[in-house]
């Protein structure tokens, strides 16, 4: 059974810090592209990071670019998401995803169609 679990949520004040890791069991992430979506609310999920499965390739959205780094350890089996600078917009649910079949990641690869593993989400507040 594969699960993908969330960690390091919670409240921080704008201009704050947090890293989020994500726990796979089930599967070897090193066969996978591993990425970041949220879901702010009355929003629709969006991607955020991808890192390809030995770390070539990485992709941000625009709006984190300079703020977020997405990484992994393929031997913990874990993937991690640091958020610094963080915003009352960056304020969501954030999803842990797993994907295969993705040769190069953009805005159009990095969609949720093409990720087939979810983690439950851990919720992100930025808020004074």
């Amino acid at each position: 059974q594969v699960q993908l679990a969330e960690s390091g949520g919670g409240l921080v004040t704008p201009g704050g810090s947090l890293r989020l890791s994500c726990e796979a069991s089930g599967i070897r992430i090193s066969n996978y592209v591993m990425a970041w979506f949220r879901q702010a609310p009355g929003k629709d999920r969006e991607s955020i990071a991808a890192i390809s499965g030995f770390g070539g390739d990485i992709y941000y959205v625009d709006s984190v670019k300079g703020r977020f780094a997405i990484s992994r350890n393929n031997a913990e089996n874990t993937v991690d998401l640091q958020m610094n600078r963080l915003k009352p917009e960056d304020t969501a649910i954030y999803y842990c995803a797993a994907g295969s079949g993705i040769y190069s990641l953009d805005s159009r690869t990095v969609r949720e169609a093409n990720f087939r593993f979810w983690g439950q989400g851990a919720q992100v507040t930025v808020s004074s």
